[in-house]
């Protein structure tokens, strides 16, 4: 390679570099927090949604198992994972199924003021489905689920950004 190829590449990167930086990008962060504590009530023993919605508020807030003590006290109302048939042979084999995840919550102080009403999130996924691929189909509806999940944990943390205690 030439110099003079290096150092046009080399100024290419520079300026690519100095383009980026001026035009504000920057990589997504999680929405803060204005409160110091909560307490997540409602959720089934072992709820993978939970279990990760636990851990990203863990990154900027303590989460009490004592709502009283808590300043937002996040309500789980109904976390369900779906799972239905839409299409099929006529020989009654599976071809897609619709998976769904709901998630319904409510965000009050330990007072009982409202702090977020009764918010229902509901995210819907196609699968094609076959029978001689089911172990392979089992590994794509879990990888949606978890894929779900993490998109409604950043919505929940959204709202809850927009809290003021």
């Amino acid at each position: 390679m030439s110099e003079g190829v290096r150092i046009g590449r080399r100024g290419t990167l520079l300026l690519a570099a100095g383009l980026l930086g001026g035009c504000g990008f920057k990589l997504r962060r999680p929405p803060q927090l204005a409160f110091r504590t909560i307490a997540l009530v409602g959720f089934s023993p072992r709820s993978p949604l939970a279990e990760e919605l636990r851990r990203e508020l863990l990154r900027q807030v303590s989460v009490l198992d004592d709502a009283a003590r808590a300043q937002v006290v996040l309500k789980a109302l109904d976390d369900a994972r779906e799972r239905s048939v839409v299409a099929s042979t006529a020989a009654a084999q599976v071809r897609e199924l619709q998976l769904r995840l709901k998630f319904n919550f409510r965000a009050d102080t330990p007072g009982g003021r409202e702090l977020i009403p009764r918010v229902e999130l509901l995210l819907k996924r196609d699968l094609s489905y076959s029978e001689t691929q089911a172990l392979a189909k089992e590994a794509e509806e879990a990888e949606l689920f978890r894929e779900m999940q993490a998109d409604v944990v950043t919505q929940v943390l959204r709202r809850l950004a927009a809290v003021q205690v």
